[in-house]
């Protein structure tokens, strides 16, 4: 990859121009930040996929308004893409950004607290009018008056360069101002030698059906590249060596979250040799899931948008019914509507992934930002006593690994699963590697054939509700197998046949036995990393806080502080030795992106005294910010 950075600026170095100094770091946070209609996501995607395939470790946090198009030029149209890469291992999206590219007034306003003293801003000076800084706030020119001395400024005519490449491309100008995105990525693609032919390639790709604007986008961006090769405001460029000491053997992609689920319940369906059935309602931010699920009809795929929440999830479980891995995704809001739905399935014990792409709430709430706030609607959100397990993943990777084992768990202990990930994770990316076939696991199911049971009389018969002794599994019966027709229904039934039942015994029996199958279901032993073995604090999360916890953790210890961490999957059941694990600590924090229902399901449980760390600003936590409030734990 190295090569490729080298030919590029070989190829687009003006000839006789003077050598540039290069120096070389360790990591680098980037944020693009512009209205929302600046091509902001695009930008920093296409950057991340370059920074990917050059082998260095990342971490991104995207991050834009609710409307489809917030107004233009305001605080709260401001739409920013931030990336952290690395030569060695990375954890978080960085709590700090070390360059900020500010395409207007609104955008360097509404990021500039964000910014470090030294850090470096390019501004595209173009849009800083008098009416576009004064519908911000700006009674002056802050590229003018001082307020900025602090930083190292570089101020661009980003949208007048851009037209200027331009001028011979037959564009409008309106049109060709639109590419100035991208006259920002070849800029900062020259200044940290990032690979250039992929954002080429994908550019044409793109506008294949307009091969004029592909061109003009590919000229903008190579026009970039040779301003800052060219320009003496940028005297040095910067390289981040590959983090290939931070990666196992393999190969690897970059990936959202989302994908990465996508994937995951894909690959789940083909090691059940099971069709995957998706029925599902758009909702943000899970809508990229049905999108992605439906580009893959050739893996057995069947999409379908519903007319609302509730038909996707009755849709969904009637493909499990049916023999089908069923899947609805949604968010916190249609969650609430799918809860008679999830009871049903609860009392059908049939297998059903519920994901929750969690959002801030209530109601419709921060659409676009991330929260926690969905495990105690998760755990019991619905009527009646209607257990269900609760499985989340860690990073935007893990949560392939986590549809894979939400499905082992539906499709082996027959019940509805939540698979609890949120907005940060969702459009969040880092490396990942792609696994080899033999790596996953085989989540093959037998569906009931036959009779089995005999009644007094010797009578060979099928009952629905005979439990597997060891998972207390209902059989799965395929509708339309000769000899297996039973009832379905949400009223209560009767042990072993199924028939509808009235009993107070039998609806107590029933009731404990559900209880009693989520509580059996087998999920690996908390994993404490404890180097020292006597460290007194242990700090305890659970889904998307795994980032900044670690690297908490990892400051700390640096410092020559003792301190544990575990982090939590699996919810519903807790791991068997989670007791134990907490048993072992004086003081135990736990920080969650809710006001503390981890903490509250902990302290109900385990009777400790575990101490909450909330926030729910729609942002994820600063590794420094928890760094600071675990030392303060580790002295108090």
């Amino acid at each position: 990859m190295t090569s490729q950075v080298s030919n590029a600026a070989d190829q687009q170095r003006s000839p006789g121009s003077p050598t540039k100094e290069v120096r070389r770091l360790e990591r680098v946070v980037i944020r693009f930040a512009g209205d929302s209609g600046d091509g902001m996501q695009l930008t920093g995607d296409r950057f991340t996929s370059e920074t990917a395939s050059f082998g260095n470790d990342l971490s991104t946090l995207p991050n834009f308004p609710a409307e489809i198009r917030a107004p233009a030029g305001t605080l709260p149209g401001v739409s920013s893409f931030q990336l952290h890469f690395a030569d060695h291992d990375i954890l978080t999206p960085g709590d700090a950004p070390d360059v900020l590219v500010a395409m207007n007034p609104a955008a360097l306003k509404a990021n500039l607290p964000d910014l470090p003293r030294g850090a470096e801003i390019i501004v595209n000076t173009d849009e800083f009018s008098k009416r576009a800084m004064a519908k911000v706030g700006y009674a002056a020119n802050p590229l003018e008056d001082g307020s900025l001395e602090g930083y190292r400024v570089h101020p661009v005519p980003l949208t007048t360069l851009t037209i200027e490449a331009l001028k011979e491309s037959g564009l409008a100008r309106r049109d060709a101002e639109r590419a100035k995105n991208m006259f920002a990525l070849g800029l900062l693609s020259w200044m940290y030698h990032r690979p250039t032919e992929g954002t080429e390639s994908f550019l044409r790709k793109k506008f294949a059906r307009k091969p004029e604007v592909a061109e003009a986008n590919v000229t903008a961006f190579r026009a970039g590249w040779n301003f800052g090769e060219t320009t003496e405001d940028f005297a040095v460029s910067y390289e981040v060596a590959p983090a290939s000491a931070a990666f196992p053997p393999g190969t690897y992609r970059n990936i959202s979250g989302n994908l990465a689920l996508s994937y995951g319940l894909i690959a789940a369906s083909r090691q059940a040799d099971l069709p995957l059935y998706l029925g599902s309602y758009p909702i943000t931010p899970a809508s990229d899931i049905l999108h992605e699920l439906s580009r893959h009809k050739n893996f057995g795929v069947r999409t379908f948008q519903a007319e609302d929440e509730i038909a996707g999830i009755g849709a969904a479980l009637g493909a499990a019914f049916g023999g089908a891995l069923a899947v609805t995704t949604t968010s916190g809001p249609g969650v609430a509507l799918k809860s008679e739905t999830i009871g049903l399935a609860v009392s059908l014990e049939l297998p059903l992934l519920v994901v929750d792409i969690q959002r801030g709430g209530p109601s419709t709430g921060l659409p676009t930002k991330t929260e926690q706030a969905d495990l105690l609607q998760a755990m019991y959100g619905r009527n009646g006593e209607a257990p269900v397990p609760v499985v989340a993943p860690a990073t935007p990777g893990d949560c392939f690994d986590a549809a894979l084992d939400a499905a082992r768990i539906a499709l082996t202990y027959r019940t509805p699963v939540f698979l609890l990930s949120d907005g940060y994770l969702a459009n969040g990316s880092e490396p990942w590697r792609i696994p080899e076939i033999d790596e996953l696991p085989d989540l093959r199911v037998r569906f009931a054939g036959g009779p089995n049971h005999t009644t007094e009389d010797g009578t060979e018969v099928f009952w629905p509700y005979k439990r597997d002794p060891e998972t207390l599994a209902r059989p799965w019966a395929v509708p339309g197998t000769p000899g297996l027709e039973h009832r379905i229904g949400g009223i209560e039934k009767q042990d072993g046949t199924g028939n509808i039942s009235y009993s107070p015994d039998n609806h107590d029996f029933m009731v404990r036995t559900r209880q009693a199958k989520v509580d059996g279901i087998e999920v690996p032993d908390a994993v404490v990393d404890d180097p020292t073995g006597d460290a007194r604090l242990l700090v305890l999360g659970w889904g998307s806080t795994y980032g900044p916890i670690a690297a908490a953790v990892r400051r700390l210890r640096a410092a020559g502080e003792k301190v544990a961490q575990t982090h939590l999957r699996h919810i519903n059941p807790f791991p068997a030795n989670l007791g134990e694990v907490l048993g072992r600590y004086d003081k135990v924090v736990v920080p969650e992106m809710n006001l503390g229902q981890l903490a509250t399901l902990l302290r109900a449980k385990y009777l400790v005294d575990a101490r909450s760390y909330t926030q729910v600003r729609g942002l994820p936590f600063k590794a420094e910010q928890l760094a600071t409030v675990l030392k303060e734990a580790i002295d108090g």
